[in-house]
């Protein structure tokens, strides 16, 4: 029947052709044929993958890509054929292994590694030849897959090699398993995208866009570090030490913001010492373990007296400023440390004051923000909100909180 199956063939349309090859097909699979009936059918299926039309071919493809039992030789022929019928084998087909996977993957098209990528499950290995090679398309589907062991590593490469594709970044953000090194990583290359954009606008030249981007990026690490445990920390520092981004300016941002929990992290990576011990040096009242954690930790000396006195101020109002409460850059903390700056000479510290009086702007800026939206809400309820006068003396103006503002009848 087989024999005479395949003399059949050799005269009748590409259409038919198919339906007899899906006829045979799922003969082999369910019928209950005899040892020789089934390699002879067996034979002659594979036979029909020399069959010159694709329609041929792809009714093979589409009755064997859920099977388990389909011929292992037959399904890895149609995974090196055209990408409409490799794809539907390279989906789903349970015969594959990673090894051929990996090597369809490498020889093959995109639209075959967007199949691979979408398949059920995938493993680290796979996940990680796929983060090598394959491109921006492949890597979404990828990111978007549940089933995907993606490691930390090949997460990384991924934004590495395509971050700057917008719809990678969101189907990356959106997996709920994403480490933080690797969401401040796609954090970082979104404002560096659009620095290029901004700056090849015309909109702002390349020097005053890049520090905009470098600020902006620093605030949204901070973000992303709050009410982190201290392992997410430690791997947060160690990836930014490593991505040339754990500055001193970031930092002193930190230490501003009252997110000592970052800086610990932080200095820990850099001297080397423990978050133990390096959260008592930086809490010893006398002050004089800060400046040697300082000194080890290889920051420039020129900042020096700005973190002690930044660091000084914290120590003071610990209670009223701790991690949970500090939405921002404390105002009085900057103030103390360019109070701290302004006695040394001009030409070892006018860069410092100016990074602090950016600071300090930031600073108002938040602030003006958060009581205008508490002005706006309280509006509707008849609540009014006591500011204070701009005569107010300086140092008291920079106690005020805006997010606890002060309620009169």
């Amino acid at each position: 029947m087989i024999r005479q199956f395949l003399l059949w063939t050799q005269h009748e349309s590409a259409g038919r052709r198919a339906e007899a090859a899906s006829s045979l097909a799922r003969a082999y699979l369910y019928a209950k044929l005899d040892p020789a009936a089934r390699w002879e059918a067996k034979t002659a299926i594979t036979a029909l993958l020399d069959d010159p039309s694709p329609l041929v071919r792809r009714a093979l493809a589409e009755a064997f890509a859920n099977a388990a039992d389909a011929p292992r030789t037959l399904v890895v022929a149609l995974a090196q054929d055209q990408q409409e019928i490799a794809g539907l084998v390279l989906a789903r087909s349970p015969v594959l292994s990673d090894a051929d996977l990996v090597d369809c993957a490498a020889v093959g098209d995109e639209a075959g590694r967007i199949a691979i990528a979408a398949r059920p499950t995938l493993s680290a290995m796979l996940c990680g030849a796929l983060a090598e090679i394959a491109g921006a398309a492949a890597l979404r589907a990828l990111a978007a897959n549940p089933g995907a062991e993606i490691t930390r590593g090949s997460l990384l490469r991924m934004v590495e090699r395509h971050g700057d594709d917008a719809s990678l970044r969101e189907a990356l953000l959106a997996r709920a398993d994403l480490p933080i090194d690797v969401r401040q990583a796609v954090t970082a290359r979104l404002a560096s995208t659009l620095s290029a954009f901004v700056s090849g606008c015309g909109w702002l030249s390349r020097e005053r866009s890049e520090r905009v981007t470098r600020e902006a990026r620093e605030r949204a690490t901070l973000g992303l570090a709050e009410g982190s445990d201290r392992t997410d920390l430690r791997r947060l520092v160690a990836h930014l030490r490593a991505a040339g981004q754990l500055t001193a300016g970031l930092i002193l941002r930190a230490m501003l913001s009252g997110r000592m929990a970052f800086t610990e992290a932080a200095l820990s990576e850099l001297s080397g010492l423990t978050a133990e011990r390096v959260a008592g040096l930086l809490h010893d009242p006398r002050g004089s373990g800060m400046a040697a954690l300082y000194r080890r930790a290889g920051l420039p000396p020129a900042l020096e007296p700005a973190f002690a006195a930044a660091m000084s101020a914290w120590r003071e109002e610990e209670s009223g400023l701790s991690e949970s409460s500090a939405a921002g850059l404390s105002r009085r903390m900057i103030e103390r440390a360019v109070t701290a700056c302004e006695r040394l000479p001009f030409a070892d510290t006018h860069a410092i004051v100016a990074l602090l009086n950016r600071f300090d702007a930031e600073a108002a800026r938040d602030e003006a923000r958060v009581l205008t939206r508490a002005l706006v809400s309280d509006a509707a309820t008849g609540t009014v909100i006591e500011t204070v006068p701009e005569t107010t003396p300086a140092g008291l103006r920079n106690s005020y909180r805006p997010d606890r503002p002060r309620l009169a009848a």
